[in-house]
């Protein structure tokens, strides 16, 4: 069997030697070429595949891999059926993922200046400017590190690719509104250095530009000084560009998992992948409903195929994170209308509300922008349209649902004050044996604690949610999570 794309995004090296077992998308570069637009952005939520993507771009339109192009993409749809801009550019190729926000504004600078250096040395090393490296070093903004790069690339045609171009600036939003202006507002140096790309599509030596990111956020902070992107996330089209379509993951599965585990009960099997994995939507007239790419290549990473078994984590930890850290972001605005909205989502599995298209966060932060939010991390998706531009939405998954009670776990500890005097890991267990009651005591003392206001109009779901929140603290898998819950709703009511 071949190895699985678990957290590998570089399409060279999944494909030169053949070793990585690859879902083609490359019939997407060809749809994105015959677009009328030459610059647009591509957003999804994290662990998508955007990045892998974004490389495979980068290696067929990149002129310096025009000898290794028939190994790389033979059998690919789009080695099969190449367009005419194939390796025809020079690639300039910013990611922006790793900047440390730790030592706020400076630090953010400095590592957005470093990002910038670098992925200008790379270009400058492979495409025969040696000797202008040595002069970077001596630049200390990113905006007159990219004004040098055009002055000495002035007379190249080149391809632009940005990789995660929000990850910093969500990330110190998610803690302080005023340095987040500070850097991508008016004067910010990440608005001059966007300026500068836009002068250059201007003046044509950058001719196409893809650019990835999870929200709008910052997109819509630049707008005055890049308005040149055209975003294609929520186009039908491109629904299922980044993320896997059911006859992918069907297609993955044959030739992995039901490779050596033949006699397994594979539509059981599909509809634990489904639960927990799937259900994005992102254009209504789309056919189908997409998986997260990562998670469903971690679940056949982890699969025992020894004793043909699930893996005892359904969710990645790292995904687990990356979501948690996005989590901060909920309290943008008005948090406890936020929460609110949370709270609607959890109780009803259900919200309503418009997908906008532009942020202003000089203006009130409001109840669709924050729906907006959520909808482009991935926190809800589309469930239907329901008149004009007013969507419902709901929680995609299982994945998501466990992380949205961990959050609910932590807000009812903060707010109520309380105290859990067993480690949950230890009730969970005990009810794996059948012993319930600690478990009823424990939540009956939570129950106790929670305000008058709280207790007003306390409904079944109410409960449903405080104990899946208290639930969450643990790790565990569906069935136990299920088992759990109905047990404790019964001892409950009683």
């Amino acid at each position: 069997m071949k190895k699985i794309i678990y957290g590998e995004s570089n399409f060279q090296k999944i494909k030169i030697n053949n070793d990585y077992f690859y879902v083609d998308k490359t019939e997407f570069i060809e749809t994105v070429e015959n677009l009328n637009e030459s610059f647009v952005i591509f957003l999804r939520p994290r662990r998508f595949g955007k990045s892998l993507f974004l490389s495979t771009l980068q290696y067929y339109y990149d002129e310096n891999s025009k000898n290794e192009f028939e190994a790389m993409f033979c059998d690919t749809y789009i080695g099969k059926n190449p367009t005419p801009l194939k390796n025809s550019f020079r690639i300039l190729f910013f990611e922006f993922s790793g900047i440390n926000i730790d030592n706020g504004v400076e630090g953010i600078h400095k590592g957005f200046r470093d990002n910038v250096s670098m992925a200008i040395h790379r270009y400058f090393s492979e495409y025969g400017y040696d000797k202008y490296i040595e002069k970077l070093n001596t630049l200390d903004s990113p905006t007159s590190l990219i004004k040098y790069f055009f002055e000495v690339a002035k007379n190249d045609s080149i391809y632009l690719l940005i990789d995660e171009y929000d990850q910093f600036a969500n990330a110190i939003l998610a803690y302080k509104m005023e340095d987040f202006l500070d850097i991508v507002g008016k004067g910010g140096f990440v608005r001059s250095f966007y300026k500068v790309l836009k002068s250059a599509t201007q003046t044509g030596v950058v001719q196409k530009m893809f650019i990835t990111g999870v929200t709008p956020i910052t997109l819509d902070s630049l707008s005055s000084g890049f308005n040149i992107v055209s975003n294609i996330s929520n186009t039908e089209q491109f629904n299922a560009l980044a993320g896997f379509t059911q006859e992918e993951v069907n297609y993955s599965l044959e030739n992995s998992i039901y490779e050596i585990c033949s006699n397994i009960d594979k539509e059981e099997l599909l509809a634990k992948i489904k639960e927990w994995y799937n259900g994005y939507l992102f254009n209504m007239e789309a056919n189908e409903r997409i998986y997260n790419a990562t998670l469903v290549n971690y679940f056949i990473s982890k699969y025992d195929m020894k004793r043909c078994k699930i893996p005892t984590k359904m969710l990645d930890s790292n995904v687990a994170s990356d979501y948690k850290a996005i989590m901060k972001l909920f309290n943008i605005g008005d948090s406890e209308r936020n929460y609110k909205v949370l709270e609607e989502l959890i109780e009803n599995n259900s919200i309503t509300g418009e997908i906008k298209d532009r942020y202003d966060l000089n203006q009130d932060f409001t109840r669709d922008d924050f729906i907006t939010l959520i909808y482009s991390m991935g926190f809800i998706t589309i469930k239907e349209h329901i008149f004009g531009e007013e969507f419902e939405f709901t929680i995609p998954n299982y994945v998501i649902k466990i992380l949205y009670f961990n959050y609910f776990a932590i807000e009812l500890k903060k707010r109520n004050n309380l105290e859990i005097d067993r480690d949950i890991k230890s009730l969970l267990r005990d009810l794996a044996l059948g012993k319930i009651e600690p478990f009823n005591t424990q939540l009956s003392l939570v129950i106790k604690t929670l305000s008058n206001r709280d207790h007003y109009g306390f409904r079944e779901k109410h409960f449903q949610v405080i104990t899946l929140s208290l639930l969450s603290f643990a790790s565990f898998t569906s069935s136990t999570l299920n088992q759990s819950l109905t047990t404790s709703t019964l001892i409950f009511y009683s």
